[in-house]
């Protein structure tokens, strides 16, 4: 599992900071989140093809995080693109993505469905389920949490002793079943070990609310808007957005284990000052930058 970080600009982008847009690469799935004004060129850059994306998820309707989307779903239609797209996002997405496709494009260029989340668990396959909680930021906003479901991995030396090797029945252990083998009780808690699946969250354009604690609470990484430092915290709070000490707190508050900050004003030219703040709250701070890649 890893995140590529294909723009961490917030509004106005720069030389070297995109629009925002990251993309989570898990197993078969390319999930992006937010798609930034010139996301497609970003991957380009990063050598991701974007017929490998199935899924967007839509923070808010700002046109910092969605006007990557007409370009990026011409180029899926360019690259004969095979999937069905699944768009995610708050209350008139599907208004929006309607509106947007009509005005660059007069027909579907490939196959789409668009949700408008309406419950906190709003996806979930046999390896992962999403989930998201409203932001405070004036229009509808979410933000989102990946988490990838807990697995027994065998412990092939203890079903040694019931000479028991490759079999399809070893399938009913990993799914926590007992087994009876040559009638003796194989017990599933002796002959598996749970690993714990990760958990990723990401929150952007939102004052601080409790809605990211509970969205955040033990996630193994922490993506969370950092859009100025907290000596103009006052204009920072006035249009919706947290400073680095804000985000540092949360991650603290929430219990995470690591916490990467993104969506940094322009008006830094370096994003030391912002990294600087955090890691006073929260040591474990790292900062983003385009085409970062961060493994989980």
């Amino acid at each position: 599992m890893e995140l590529v970080f294909l723009g961490t600009s917030s509004m106005m982008p720069t030389k070297s900071r995109n629009q925002i847009s990251i993309l989570l690469k898990y197993k078969d799935e390319s999930i992006l989140f937010d798609c930034g004004e010139g996301t497609q060129r970003q991957l380009r850059i990063a050598n991701i093809s974007p017929t490998k994306i199935t899924k967007i998820l839509i923070s808010h309707w700002h046109s910092d995080h969605v006007l990557g989307l007409p370009g990026l779903i011409s180029t899926l239609s360019a690259s004969n693109y095979s999937n069905k797209l699944e768009i995610f996002g708050p209350k008139n997405s599907k208004i929006f993505i309607s509106n947007m496709l009509k005005t660059f494009m007069p027909y579907d260029l490939i196959d789409y469905e668009v949700h408008e989340i309406k419950t906190k668990k709003f996806f979930e396959s046999k390896d992962f389920y999403l989930e998201a909680l409203p932001m405070n930021h004036g229009i509808p906003c979410l933000g989102y949490s990946f988490i990838e479901k807990d697995k027994r991995k065998i412990n092939m030396d203890y079903l040694k002793k019931f000479n028991l090797k490759n079999h399809p029945i070893i399938k009913k252990l990993q799914l926590g079943q007992d087994i009876v083998w040559k009638d003796k009780k194989i017990k599933a808690d002796l002959a598996t070990k749970i690993i714990k699946g990760k958990k990723i969250t990401f929150v952007t354009d939102t004052l601080p609310n409790d809605n990211i604690i509970k969205l955040a609470k033990n996630s193994d990484l922490f993506i969370c808007e950092a859009t100025h430092t907290k000596d103009i915290q006052e204009k920072t709070e006035k249009f919706k957005h947290m400073t680095a000490e804000q985000a540092a707190k949360l991650a603290k508050n929430a219990n995470v284990k690591k916490l990467v900050l993104t969506h940094y004003s322009q008006r830094y030219k370096t994003v030391f000052p912002i990294l600087e703040e955090a890691k006073k709250v929260f040591p474990e701070t790292i900062a983003s930058e385009d085409f970062k890649v961060v493994k989980v």
